[in-house]
């Protein structure tokens, strides 16, 4: 099968062909992909990002936003069948540890995240995973057009849904980046709760497509928009700030939105945040930290998804155009998000 392939970091990867991956144990599945989602994730992984992290023996597959068929499975699966259109949770699970009986997939003790760790990835044909990663769709979805809710989109709804106590009427909601991950939880946003939603976003475009998917208001991103927040906030500020970026500053920028006793919910990364201990103290604001989501939260998105409540924005290519949407990216001509599609 092809596959894109990492062999070195800060260089590109390859489209090579290698065998198909194989049943390994009794709850594997082997999933034929309907759609792969490009994420700002992998550019991370090329530049060496998280190899001292995951460790993963070069060379391997990229990927860890898959959806598509059920293609082969293990003796021991009886919740899908071959030919099933799943949606795959990206980090298959034990479900035996203490973390996976609290439903706290991301901790498991025992997991392995295709795409990241030393396990390849989906951007080829075929992808091994399990059956606890299998999420069954209704048999019509065409898989590319839901693949990169598998992390983008379970990253951007798990955030909301932590922050939803917090979001009542009256209450307002900042989403910073309107990206592949923020025009998702702005959708969420607008679900799931009454809150009013501003959108800061530096791209003029991105935060016109805010506007047609549930933003209230939006605020470029152009040196001043802390003050126009504040603005907009009375003064003081927004009640929860999600923050899809969280690098070049924008770190800062959210916190200095965020309204006392308020929370910076921090999505994005590759930044670096530093308060005084005082600002903690006085403002009695949080800061909490996101990785993924559960099983159950990419279930419900799932729900909102296929009863057009939250719709992915994408920009689809075929496998052999890989390095194109990598490209693409990084360049920030992707408006929502790009998907391979084998």
């Amino acid at each position: 099968m092809k596959a894109v392939r990492v062999h070195e970091y800060h260089v590109d990867p390859s489209i090579d062909d290698i065998p198909e991956p194989k049943l390994a144990g009794p709850l594997d599945v082997i999933v034929k992909i309907g759609g792969a989602g490009v994420c700002r994730t992998d550019l991370h992984i090329l530049e060496g990002q998280w190899a001292e992290a995951m460790n993963p023996e070069l060379p391997y597959v990229i990927g860890h936003e898959n959806a598509g068929w059920v293609h082969e499975v293990g003796e021991g699966v009886t919740n899908v069948a071959v030919g099933d259109t799943v949606i795959l949770h990206p980090q298959p699970s034990c479900g035996l540890c203490l973390a996976c009986r609290a439903g706290r997939d991301m901790q498991c003790e025992n997991a392995f995240f295709p795409g990241l760790s030393n396990n390849d990835g989906g951007m080829a044909e075929y992808l091994r995973t399990t059956a606890r990663a299998c999420v069954k769709l209704n048999p019509d979805t065409n898989p590319a057009d839901v693949a990169a809710l598998a992390d983008a989109g379970i990253t951007a709804y798990h955030a909301v849904r932590k922050a939803v106590p917090s979001l009542y009427p009256g209450t307002t909601a900042v989403v910073q980046g309107a990206g592949g991950l923020g025009h998702i939880g702005i959708q969420a946003l607008a679900a799931l709760t009454a809150t009013r939603i501003v959108v800061v976003d530096r791209n003029p475009d991105a935060l016109a497509l805010a506007k047609q998917i549930g933003a209230d208001e939006t605020v470029q991103a152009d040196g001043n928009h802390v003050e126009a927040v504040k603005d907009l906030t009375g003064g003081k500020g927004a009640d929860v700030v999600f923050d899809f970026v969280a690098e070049q500053g924008a770190e800062n920028d959210a916190w200095q939105m965020t309204a006392p006793a308020g929370s910076q919910y921090i999505i994005g990364y590759g930044g670096e945040l530093r308060i005084p201990t005082l600002d903690f103290v006085a403002g009695e604001k949080n800061i909490i930290g996101n990785i993924v989501g559960t099983y159950n939260d990419l279930a419900e998105l799932m729900v909102l998804a296929q009863a057009g409540k939250v719709t992915l924005h994408t920009k689809q290519y075929p496998l052999d155009a890989a390095l194109d949407a990598l490209h693409d990216l990084d360049a920030g001509q992707v408006r929502g998000r790009a998907i391979l599609v084998p």
